[in-house]
This record gives C-alpha cells, sequence and structure tokens, in this order.
C-alpha cells in the first residue's frame, strides 16, 4: 500500500504528545506522503518547524509538504501584513500549494457582509499569489460553493488543486473539476448516511478524485469510539477511508491505491 493524505493539521497541539509514534504508525500503514495545511499567520512557524522535522526521518516518516496559508474560518485573525508573511514563505521556502483557502458561511457570523467580504479579500488575494508563484490551491468551502466558483473564474485560475472535504453536489463537482481540480475525499466516505457524497463519487469516478483525513478532524465513522466525544482523527486512519472509497466505487482497493497516488501527485503539481 502506498496512499496520500492530501490534507492534515497534523501541526496542532493535539498531537504534541505522540506525534512521533503517530508518524510511525502512518508510514507502517502504508502512508507516504503528507501535506501540512495552513490556517494562520500565527501557526506558520510551528508548520514549517513540524514539515522539516518529518523531512528529517524519512525512513521512518511519511514525507511531508508545505501548504501554508490563511483560512477563511479564522478571518477574524487575519491583518494584511499576514498576506506578506505568506509570500515570504513562498519565496524562500519549497510550498507545494498555498491552503487552505476559500470562503465560509456556515457560521451566522460568518454571513454578516462586512465579515464575507473580508474573506472574499483573502481569497482573491491568495489566489493572485498561487497565480503569481504557479501554486495549485487547496480549498475550504462550506455554503459557498457558488462564490468560489464564481471568483476562481474570474482569476482565470488554472493551476488547479483541490476541493478540500467536497460536500457540493453532482453539477458544483462537475464545475470544479472543469477547472482542473480534484476532489478531496475525507473519512467521510465511511458513514452510509452520506448519501449525497457516494452519489458524487459514483458520478464523477475515480480519476477526479484524491483521499485525506484533515485530522484531527472527519474521523472514519469506523475509527470512532463514541457517540457523544470527539475521536481524534490521526493520518494512519487513511486506510479507511481508501478502503470505503473502494468499496462505494466497487472497484479493487490496489487499483483504487495506484490511481489515488497517481491523482495526487497531478493535483499538487509534483
Amino acid at each position: 500500500m502506498k496512499i496520500f493524505d492530501t490534507h492534515t493539521h497534523f501541526d496542532v497541539s493535539d498531537f504534541d504528545t505522540d506525534r512521533h509514534v503517530l508518524a510511525c504508525d502512518a508510514k507502517q500503514a502504508g502512508v507516504d506522503g503528507l501535506v501540512l495545511i495552513g490556517i494562520t499567520r500565527q501557526r506558520f512557524d510551528v508548520l514549517w518547524q513540524t514539515h522539516q522535522w518529518l523531512l528529517e526521518h524519512p525512513d521512518i516518516f511519511p514525507r511531508s509538504y508545505f501548504a501554508p496559508g490563511l483560512h477563511p474560518f479564522y478571518i477574524e485573525e487575519h491583518h494584511q501584513d499576514d498576506l506578506h508573511t505568506l509570500e515570504h514563505h513562498l519565496q524562500q521556502n519549497a510550498c507545494v500549494a498555498i491552503g487552505e483557502i476559500g470562503l465560509d458561511t456556515f457560521l451566522k457570523q460568518h454571513r454578516v457582509p462586512e465579515i464575507y467580504q473580508q474573506q472574499k479579500y483573502f481569497f482573491n488575494a491568495q489566489l493572485e499569489l498561487a497565480k503569481q508563484y504557479n501554486k495549485p490551491v487547496l480549498l475550504h468551502i462550506r455554503k459557498a460553493h457558488a462564490d468560489v466558483l464564481q471568483m476562481i473564474k474570474a482569476q482565470r485560475f488554472t493551476h488547479g488543486g483541490i476541493a478540500h472535504a467536497f460536500s457540493g453536489g453532482i453539477e458544483e463537482a462537475k464545475a470544479f473539476i472543469k477547472l482542473g481540480f480534484k476532489l478531496g475525499i475525507t473519512g467521510q466516505i465511511s458513514n452510509p448516511n452520506a448519501k449525497k457524497l457516494h452519489r458524487v463519487v459514483q458520478e464523477v469516478g475515480l480519476t477526479h478524485l484524491v483521499i485525506e483525513t484533515d485530522c484531527p478532524d472527519m474521523t472514519p465513522l469506523c475509527c470512532q469510539q463514541s457517540e457523544t466525544s470527539h475521536t481524534r482523527n490521526v493520518p494512519a486512519n487513511l486506510v479507511y477511508v481508501c478502503q470505503s472509497l473502494a468499496d462505494t466505487l466497487g472497484m479493487n482497493i490496489q487499483t483504487v491505491e495506484q490511481q489515488l497516488w497517481q491523482n495526487s501527485m497531478t493535483a499538487l503539481q509534483l
């Protein structure tokens, strides 16, 4: 098995006590690559340090890829200077993509016009940086698919990337694919009640998909220990995402693994 976790937050404090063990577990489970995703400027240094630490142990850890970005959910924490810091990383460090970026109107507070306009400003600015530095983007989209699509088209953005934790419908999925994006499939695929996601996956087919844990969140159903408390997701759980996707598609697991690896390399321009 050789699989690629295209979206992790493996730098966060949830993993501070056992990150070494979990990185070894992931490698042994077949996770051969993972992307460390940005949230806020304040965490860029920790993100970079975790990335460098993983790269120091290639024999026992998955290969790490660095993707700094300013997450729309934390829009109140972002400042203009943060964009300069992001550009500094793009200039000085090996960045595989900019992420995670996009729009989020899940919470009422983020639907306030001034706040949503700020999200759009930072999303647009980061799309411009991605164009300037020839990078794909890792998209965060909650209840804002139409606006994200419109802004990508308006920017004439052609570097593609991944629509992380895809939650849209079939037509939206096809629209992102047409713009050069892969769809990120999380542990939600293991939930038999996620019927919309299952329909999307079956409709678009394996060629347009990648898999991700989004750890420590999006824990696959089979790994959840309680319905009343959050069970921390870990990179090794990617094997369950992969198996659930193969089951949904009715395909051989080895075929699915090989195609997903190629899809990940394509999406990240590796």
